[in-house]
């Protein structure tokens, strides 16, 4: 894990399927790259929302 990394919950659609998926990542713009590298660049990636933690 990066120093100063979160985690962001990704709603996308992926073969016309609604899916939601969890990424670490520092920035909501390096969860959509990591998204886009896992699952091509054609993915319509509809929301980046950072996860809520309970410590």
């Amino acid at each position: 894990m990066m120093c100063g990394s979160k985690c962001f919950l990704v709603e996308m659609k992926l073969n016309g399927t609604k899916q939601i998926k969890q990424v670490t990542a520092r920035t909501p713009v390096g969860a959509r790259k990591v998204i886009r590298g896992e699952y091509g660049a054609n993915t319509e990636i509809m929301s980046v929302k950072e996860e809520k933690r309970n410590h």
